[in-house]
């Protein structure tokens, strides 16, 4: 259906918008829509009109078979109107009902039928009052759930920046302590590395000039160890800083510098006239009685971090531990030595029997053990001679040695055999010391008798090189250790001796190693004793006893004593 109105005036305009309102109603088109497409078309017209002459409004309502139809509202200019050539207004809304008559378009001339008109767009517009209404309500509605969600967006921020600002804290303190934490395994580690350098020396020298090479270039980059009792350091008469003579007063750390050293433990001093532009940390070394020294640092940088001078602090008190511990050793290694070199015997000049004896102490740890030789004439013209080591080391085992030495020439005045002898010995450390042990080796020569009497307890087995080269080890049944919770009743053994013979004795630090045992290292002493000729042992004794013990002794190192006893019988026959 298809209507055309000519407009020209005002009253022609609200009659066509009055037919566009009813045209629109009569074909359900919503309320709102309805008043929106009468307003605009309203709006158009007041501007056609404004322009003059006359104008035409084509309402076009298509009602499709099936499916919802549409009214077309179409405003062209007339021909001979002024806006000719003016593009067209055309809007096109849908049509849900398309079952009223064509009729409802017509729009009577009479008032009762304009103001009919006028209070049905009254009652449109209220309708769009009303949706107006409930569409503020909502905006009103969302706008406050909108407020809401932006305080809570806001509030939300602010949490979330309050845990950044949280997890980057935690973050940094994280690292702090992670960086405190090495470096404090970092001081841990060398602290205990250092203290394992120092205190592996037993020589005092040896631990001050390892002191520089621990601590330089990374905890200081110089190094000065002041020892009150060095000879040397009160023969050049070096000066010190003040702040190492206050610490060795007062025994306090001292920091002397031109600026407060904030470091735990230890007092600021002013800076040292010797050296005043370099920062000193003067430490006391301590011991129970009284400092040995100071020990003076300089920074590797500008200053010490406070955890590093506690840390240095710490070494130097371990580093005099170390120290002092290796002058105590040193004092008692030198009393042992000496008491152990005043104990062993000078051997005696014999008719017909040459003897030479070696003693070398071992050469780490307490270097002073109960390895002894001895040798000395019975009343009835024979030659005692001893070999034997007792257990431990130290200023006890040299005294037990010496109290062995003592009894065993006691008892040899009554003229007993070396098994008795050692019988005896054995009683009398077992009720002297039941705790203590010893091994030996006890030979008897006589001028008069071509036979050795010998008897072992305990102890490695002599070796014999006869005059024809042929070497014998004498390793017929032994006793016991001396002093074990045993009775025995040690045999002698008898061998025949010729003029060229030799008897090697000697203790278990010239033959054992940790390694191999001891029976390798008596076969490697029986080969030495066999490559020499009886002239070479005729005319020079001594020299060979050196020549045996340096292929034997070829490591310098030694963890035990070595005594070597070596006694030939001179003759002029020769193998």
């Amino acid at each position: 259906m298809k209507r055309t109105w000519q407009i020209t005036t005002v009253t022609d305009a609200a009659r066509a918008r009055i037919a566009l309102a009813r045209l629109a109603a009569a074909h359900g088109v919503p309320t709102v829509e309805r008043t929106r497409l009468a307003s605009a078309l309203s709006a158009h017209l007041r501007q056609c009109l404004t322009k003059g002459g006359t104008w035409r409004l084509t309402l076009d309502v298509a009602s499709p078979p099936a499916g919802e139809g549409s009214l077309r509202a179409l405003v062209t200019a007339s021909p001979e109107a002024c806006a000719a050539g003016e593009p067209p207004w055309e809007v096109t809304v849908p049509c849900p009902e398309t079952t009223r008559s064509a009729e409802d378009g017509v729009v009577a001339e009479d008032p009762a039928a304009l103001a009919e008109a006028l209070l049905g767009a009254d009652e449109d517009t209220a309708v769009v009052l009303d949706k107006l209404t409930e569409q503020e309500d909502l905006v009103s509605f969302h706008r406050e759930e909108l407020h809401q969600t932006n305080q809570g967006v806001l509030a939300l921020h602010a949490e979330l920046d309050a845990a950044g600002r949280a997890q980057r804290e935690a973050f940094a303190a994280e690292r702090t302590a992670r960086n405190e934490a090495e470096n404090a395994r970092r001081r841990l580690t060398f602290l205990a590395d250092a203290s394992a350098v120092l205190t592996a020396s037993l020589n005092h020298e040896e631990i001050v000039r390892r002191l520089p090479d621990l601590l330089v270039p990374t905890y200081a980059s110089s190094v000065d160890v002041w020892l009150f009792d060095q000879d040397e350091d009160r023969d050049r008469a070096a000066p010190h800083p003040a702040a190492a003579v206050v610490a060795a007063r007062t025994g306090r750390p001292q920091y002397a510098a031109d600026h407060p050293g904030e470091l735990p433990g230890v007092d600021d001093h002013p800076p040292s006239a010797i050296d005043p532009g370099r920062p000193l940390l003067c430490v006391p070394l301590p011991t129970r009685r009284a400092p040995l020294g100071v020990l003076t640092l300089s920074p590797p940088g500008e200053r010490w971090d406070p955890d590093d001078a506690v840390m240095l602090i710490e070494l130097t008190r371990r580093a005099s531990i170390a120290i002092d511990n290796a002058r105590r050793f040193e004092h008692n290694r030198d009393i042992a030595e000496t008491l152990q070199r005043a104990l062993l015997t000078e051997l005696p000049a014999t008719p017909g029997l040459s003897l030479a004896a070696r003693y070398l102490p071992a050469t780490h740890g307490l270097n002073i053990g109960g390895d002894w030789y001895d040798a000395f004439p019975q009343r009835a013209g024979g030659l005692i001679t001893v070999i034997g080591d007792v257990t431990g080391h130290g200023l006890h085992a040299a005294v037990m040695m010496s109290q062995l030495r003592t009894a065993l020439r006691a008892y040899a005045v009554d003229g007993d055999s070396p098994g008795r002898l050692l019988t005896r010995l054995h009683r009398f450390l077992h009720h002297l010391q039941p705790d203590l042990y010893a091994t030996a080796v006890i030979a008897r020569f006589h001028p008069d008798e071509p036979t050795l009497t010998w008897a072992a307890a305990g102890h490695p087995p002599p070796v014999l090189r006869r005059a024809d080269g042929t070497v014998q080890i004498l390793d017929a049944k032994p006793g016991a250790m001396l002093g074990i919770p045993l009775s025995q009743e040690i045999d002698d053994h008898t061998v025949r001796l010729s003029p060229g013979s030799t008897l090697a004795m000697y203790t278990d630090g010239l033959v054992e190693r940790r390694a191999q045992g001891i029976d390798p290292g008596i076969g490697r002493l029986a080969e030495a004793l066999g490559r020499f000729r009886s002239e070479e042992l005729d005319a020079d004794l001594e020299l060979s006893a050196d020549r045996i013990l340096h292929p034997l002794l070829s490591d310098s190192e030694r963890d035990d004593d070595v005594c070597l006893l070596l006694c030939h019988v001179r003759g002029d026959t020769a193998s």
